[in-house]
C-alpha cells in the first residue's frame, strides 16, 4: 500500500515545493517519535485522482477520530489541486502514477501533544500502467501468527504504526512466501499484509467487516459496491476463519495501487483465479467511468 519513496523528487511539504533530498524534517517530528501520523495512497492517472471524494472522505474521518486539528484550507479541491501540482512538480501528471498523503501532528516530546495542529508531505512516483492488470503469477500466503491486529476503529485507519504488516513482511520473505494473512486476537482472519481480503465460494463473496480490525479500504468499498450490483454474486460481511481459507475456490487482495491481486496458493491448495480476473474488468470500468465524468 506504501509507495517506495525516490529522493530525487519534488515532495509539498506544507505548501512548499522541496527536494527530497533535502532534510526538511527535524527529530522532534511525532510521526517519527510516537506514530502519531495519518496516510492516504491515492492513484492519479493523466492527472486525474481517481476515487479522490472517497479518499477524502476516509481522510476527514480519520483525522477527526485521531483529533487532528483540521485545517480551513484542507478542502476537496485544495487537497486535489495540491496532489495535481506534485504531480506536475514531478512531470507525472500525463502519466500513472501513485501520490502518498501523510499528515503529522506538528512537533513535541511528549506523548501528549501540544496542540493537535498538522503538517504534511505528498509524493508521487510513477506506476507502470494506467489501469489495474490481473496480475496472475506465482502468489503464495500464510497465516501471521507472531502478533495480531486489535478488532477495533484504530486497526482500521491508515496511521503510520504498520509493525504488524512490517514483521509479517519479514516473515514472508523469510519463509518464501509472497505475503502473509493477519489474525486478530479472535483468530479471525482479518487482511493481508498488504491490503483487505476478499473470499469467493461459488456466488458467495465474503470479506471481513470492520469490526474485525481490517482496513476500510477505498478499493474495498469500491468493489463491494460493484458485487452489490451484479446479479450473479453475492456479497457477505462476515469474519472469516483460517479453516473457511481450505474451503476457498478463490482468494484475492485489493489495494489502492494494484486493484486486485489474486493469492494463487494458500498451504497445499491452489487457487483460480476467474472472479477475480472478472471483477477486475469492472473496477477499470468504474474507474474509466469516473475518469470520464471529469473530462
Amino acid at each position: 500500500m506504501a509507495l517506495n519513496f525516490k529522493a530525487f523528487f519534488m515532495v509539498d511539504f506544507n505548501g512548499q515545493m522541496v527536494s527530497g533530498q533535502n532534510d526538511f524534517l527535524n527529530y522532534r517530528n511525532r510521526g517519527l517519535r510516537f506514530g502519531d501520523s495519518l496516510f492516504e495512497t491515492v492513484r492519479a492517472v493523466n492527472g486525474n485522482i481517481v476515487f479522490w471524494e472517497d479518499h477524502y472522505l476516509r481522510l476527514m474521518s480519520s483525522m477527526r477520530i485521531l483529533r487532528m486539528e483540521i485545517p480551513m484550507s484542507f478542502t476537496m479541491e485544495f487537497l486535489e489541486q495540491s496532489l495535481i501540482d506534485v504531480l506536475v512538480a514531478n512531470n507525472l501528471q500525463n502519466t500513472s502514477a501513485g501520490l502518498r498523503l501523510t499528515l503529522f501532528r506538528d512537533n513535541g516530546d511528549e506523548y501528549t501533544p501540544e496542540n493537535n495542529q498538522i503538517s504534511y508531505i505528498i509524493e508521487a512516483e510513477p506506476l507502470s500502467a494506467p489501469f489495474f492488470l490481473l496480475q496472475s503469477e506465482h502468489y503464495e500466503v500464510e497465516l501471521f501468527k507472531d502478533f495480531y491486529v486489535n478488532a477495533d476503529t484504530l486497526s482500521t485507519l491508515e496511521t503510520n504504526n504498520k509493525m504488524i504488516q512490517v514483521l509479517g513482511g519479514i516473515y514472508a520473505k523469510e519463509n518464501g512466501y509472497q505475503d502473509v494473512l493477519l489474525l486478530n486476537h479472535n483468530k479471525q482472519v482479518v487482511e493481508s499484509g498488504h491490503g483487505n481480503l476478499f473470499m469467493c465460494n461459488g456466488n458467495i463473496i465474503k470479506t471481513p467487516p470492520l469490526s474485525d480490525g481490517c482496513s476500510n479500504g477505498i478499493v474495498r468499498k469500491k468493489l463491494m459496491e460493484i458485487v452489490g450490483d451484479l446479479k450473479d454474486l453475492k456479497l457477505v460481511e462476515e469474519s472469516i476463519s483460517p479453516f473457511d481459507l481450505q474451503k476457498a475456490d478463490e482468494l484475492f487482495i485489493t489495494d489502492t495501487l494494484n486493484g486486485i491481486r489474486p493469492i494463487t496458493r494458500y498451504r497445499k491448495k491452489s487457487f483460480a483465479i476467474q472472479i477475480s480476473q472478472n471483477l477486475l474488468a469492472a473496477l477499470n470500468t468504474k474507474v474509466r467511468i469516473e475518469q470520464a465524468s471529469k473530462s
